[in-house]
């Protein structure tokens, strides 16, 4: 799996570099996002804006996630569209997650 992660003030933004999000990498996503907790980086904002497909794993990666950063950080999902932003709707995750519809606007939203 591809990502690319940069640092934006005390936020850290973890973009996933590939179309699909499945249970191939889903093992792989959770061990590099914990990492990046477990590192120090207890704000994150996990970039998918380029991902066109994703699937049950990758969504169960994601709630073990949130499970990790708990209530000593931030989790959150950025850029969800299409058929991916339906998974979270159809799952009602998108009222689990603190969802934006950009990397910009998560940096808005975590400044107010």
């Amino acid at each position: 799996m591809q990502f690319s992660t940069r640092t934006e003030g005390d936020l850290t933004i973890a973009t996933i570099l590939e179309a699909r999000m499945d249970a191939v990498i889903a093992p792989e996503l959770k061990n590099h996002i914990a990492q990046l907790f477990n590192d120090g980086n207890t704000r994150i904002v996990l970039d998918i804006s380029a991902v066109t497909f994703m699937d049950s794993s990758s969504l169960g990666a994601l709630v073990s996630l949130l499970k990790i950063v708990g209530n000593r950080g931030d989790l959150i999902i950025s850029g969800a569209t299409g058929i991916v932003a339906d998974l979270f709707k159809l799952t009602r995750m998108e009222r689990v997650f603190r969802m934006t519809p950009s990397v910009n606007a998560a940096l808005e939203a975590v400044a107010a």
